[in-house]
């Protein structure tokens, strides 16, 4: 069995996505059905490591209400459209910059409810802080309540919770359905920072991210720190995502855990920050395979051992992979040139195929490790 990478070209798309994220702050993108365990473990993965912790209390609870509306807003649109599940998931982007968050949804909906839905969200963008708390009051007497959630109170709420205008904008699916983007950004109590309406910019950039995630089938993409408690609260979406064979959840659960701690444990900071290891995960899905692909820096002076052990279990039999494993279990005086971390003979035990690996050299003292897992669908 060869070591050799089958698709070097496309594990560089790690490194660019994960610059890319940097460089507009992206730190998480979620791409996948919504339902109200995924929404519950969304919002306890951004209250425990994506909204931090030195914020001021009020903007947490700003950014997490509208995490709140925009979640609902996503699920309560996706119950009503009766398309392959592929082509129905909707997207959710959260990014902090300059202490301002920028929260971003898209979802499809029906043709026919664009005008109204441009009507409300227009006429909130167009009142005043006292006058959406008077419209409020208004739509609660008077509107009439619907199983879409009211006369436009979510969106109500999003402009008021976030001090700000609406972002919004509408991409053609096909005669019968539209994705509908929302973007909200959450200013810090400093900035103060105003929205411009006219900017089309985002939704642009929202729309051509979106496209990207559909073309790949990229179901979550996690740019942050890794931790212990991120991995806990990321494991917690993806085991309820998941469907299929119990014995199918368990091996991609199990090879994430390994994957993590992968880079949780021989990571390299490249910038120090007590939050943990900077890096990129994302899991994808082919017809026969979940792909699950991890990207951090590295110090280079670790490169040729890494290489040693990657080289070593990619050209192990299933059979010897097994003996090796139980071997290198019970006893810890192994050969350099064969020593692997048990974690990586269990990711290739539990994936049952090669582990793809690139390194891409960022300075004199470190590189970027991208590393793919394939699950079989059908194993």
């Amino acid at each position: 069995m060869s070591n050799k990478l089958s698709n070097k070209e496309n594990l560089g798309f790690i490194f660019k996505l994960f610059k890319a994220m940097q460089k507009d702050n992206l730190n998480y993108i979620y791409r996948g059905t919504f339902t109200a365990n995924i929404t519950d473990n969304i919002l306890a993965l951004a209250e425990s490591n994506l909204v931090k912790k030195d914020d001021p209390r009020a903007i947490k609870r700003k950014v997490y209400n509208v995490m709140v509306e925009g979640l609902q807003n996503i699920t309560k649109h996706q119950a009503d459209i009766d398309l392959e599940l592929e082509e129905n998931y909707g997207v959710f982007v959260l990014k902090k910059e300059n202490n301002n968050y920028f929260i971003t949804t898209g979802n499809l909906i029906e043709n026919e409810n664009i005008d109204q839905l441009t009507f409300q969200i227009e006429q909130v963008n167009s009142l005043s802080k006292d006058e959406l708390k008077e419209y409020h009051k208004k739509i609660l007497i008077d509107g009439k309540i619907s199983n879409k959630g009211g006369a436009g109170l979510g969106l109500i709420d999003m402009a008021r919770k976030s001090g700000n205008k609406l972002l919004y904008g509408f991409e053609k699916y096909n005669n019968s359905y539209s994705y509908f983007y929302l973007h909200t950004e959450i200013p810090s109590i400093e900035s103060k920072k105003v929205i411009s309406t006219q900017n089309s910019n985002i939704i642009k950039y929202i729309n051509a991210l979106h496209k990207m995630l559909n073309d790949e089938n990229v179901l979550i993409i996690f740019n942050s720190y890794f931790n212990q408690e991120s991995l806990m609260n990321l494991l917690s979406i993806i085991e309820k995502q998941m469907v299929g064979k119990l014995n199918l959840k368990k091996r991609i659960y199990n090879t994430m855990v390994e994957m993590f701690q992968n880079i949780i444990q021989h990571g390299d900071n490249y910038k120090e920050t007590p939050d943990g290891k900077a890096g990129l995960f994302y899991i994808s899905e082919s017809d026969d395979n979940f792909i699950l692909n991890t990207g951090n820096y590295i110090n280079n002076q670790n490169i040729p051992i890494l290489i040693e052990k990657l080289t070593y279990i990619n050209n192990l039999s299933d059979e010897d992979l097994d003996n090796f494993y139980n071997e290198r279990l019970l006893n810890f005086e192994i050969d350099s040139n064969k020593e692997a971390g048990l974690g990586m003979i269990d990711i290739r035990l539990k994936t049952d195929d090669i582990l793809e690996y690139n390194f891409l050299k960022i300075s004199d003292k470190y590189s970027f490790y991208t590393l793919r897992a394939k699950i079989n669908k059908n194993k």
